[in-house]
This record gives structure tokens, sequence and C-alpha cells, in this order.
């Protein structure tokens, strides 16, 4: 997913990135692809449908043209107000707004299109309990948008596609070290060990960037006695 969200930012939101982000990127994405495919041998189930298949590849183009489409936003927010006054960008929840009213009315002309919006009414109607889940599952997806879009217009969106990334490997580790019954093959620990190394290597490069503090001037002078 880091992949094309930076394909995104770099054809779409006029980003640039360093020669050590490009490195950060493809370590964690080669750990990523490892450690989901060097895991132990799972009993064999039925093939890869195609229209699945042609589902994700659709669902990471449709990430690289959110990824820099919300780079664009920042960038033509920050053109529109030159000035010390107005907005720099826009506001977390100013994204998140207008992001979900036009998923919303995407999903409304799709469950129209597909005679869905009917039977998932007919289905609330019959099991009316499903409501207060539908009703907790909001909420809780408001709450977390926020911290979603708090990094997207404080950062940018490949720093959120690492997060969001990377918090899977930490997910199963977790398990792992909770539970050792869940092991890893080698394969998943060499995974492991190239996500972190880019995950390291960009926390140095940021705090090899960061400029020093300047000191204090001196204090002037005590005015000569007459």
């Amino acid at each position: 997913k880091m992949v094309p969200v930076m394909a995104g930012g770099l054809l779409l939101g006029g980003q640039k990135y360093s020669l050590l982000e490009y490195i950060q990127v493809l370590l964690i994405t080669v750990g990523v692809v490892v450690f989901n495919f060097g895991g132990k041998k799972k009993k064999s189930g039925k093939a890869d449908s195609p229209l699945g298949l042609f589902l994700i590849g659709g669902s990471l183009v449709m990430d690289a043209f959110t990824g820099g489409l919300q780079d664009k936003v920042k960038v033509r927010t920050k053109q529109l107000n030159p000035g010390g006054s107005g907005a720099k960008r826009p506001s977390m929840h100013e994204s998140m707004l207008w992001t979900n009213l036009s998923g919303c009315l995407m999903a409304l002309v799709l469950a129209i299109a597909t005679g869905q919006l009917a039977s998932g009414f007919q289905f609330c109607k019959t099991h009316p309990e499903v409501l207060r889940a539908i009703v907790v599952y909001s909420i809780a997806s408001a709450v977390g948008q926020n911290f979603i879009y708090f990094t997207i217009t404080q950062f940018n969106p490949l720093v959120l596609t690492t997060v969001t990334t990377t918090r899977k490997i930490f997910s199963t580790l977790f398990s792992v070290f909770r539970n050792p019954s869940n092991s890893l093959s080698s394969m998943q620990w060499t995974g492991c060990s190239l996500v972190f190394a880019g995950l390291l290597g960009d926390i140095g490069r940021k705090l090899a960037s960061k400029p020093k503090a300047v000191p204090p001037p001196p204090p002037p002078p005590p005015p000569a006695r007459p």
C-alpha cells in the first residue's frame, strides 16, 4: 500500500521524496511481503478469484489517487493563503467531513444500483438488534478517524500508510510474545527485520535532518558608569 501512496504523491500531489525515503518504503514493503508469504503453509483452499484480485488492484489504485489528492489539497490550500492570515492546511475535521460525505454519496449510488439498499433496510427491519452494532461501529469508526486525519493533516498520507502497515506487524509480534505457541518461521523473522530496518532508518533520517538549536545571543554589556 505504501508504493501506490508514494506514486500518487509524486504524480498528483507534487511531492518530492529523498533517496532514503525510497529505501525505507522498499524495505518495509519487501519485509511485509516476506512476512506474509513466508509463514507456515495452510491447508489448500479455493483458488484466488479473478474478481477478488481485480478489486484488490482497484483498491490500491484508489489509494494512490486518495493519497495524491490529499497532498494536492494541502499544497493548494497553502497557495491560496500565502499571507500570514488564513489556514495553511485543511483541518482534520474538514478533511474528515468532505471525505466521508463523498464516500457516502458514492456508496449510496452503488447501493441503489446493485439493489443492496432495499435489502439492507429489509435486513435491519427483520433483525432490529443489528442496529445497535451499526451504531457502535459508526461511533468507533468516527473516533478512530480523528487519529487518522490528524496524521494526514499534520504529516502526510505516506506517514499514515507507514503507521497502518507496520501496525499489523506489531500486532502479530504481540500475539507471538503473548502466546509462544503462535510461532513465526525464519522467513517471517527476516521480514520483521526488514520492516524494523526501514523504520529505524526513517527515525535516524529525521534525527539527522533536525536543525540544531541556535544558542541565544550573549547578554549586552552593562552600561558604563559616569
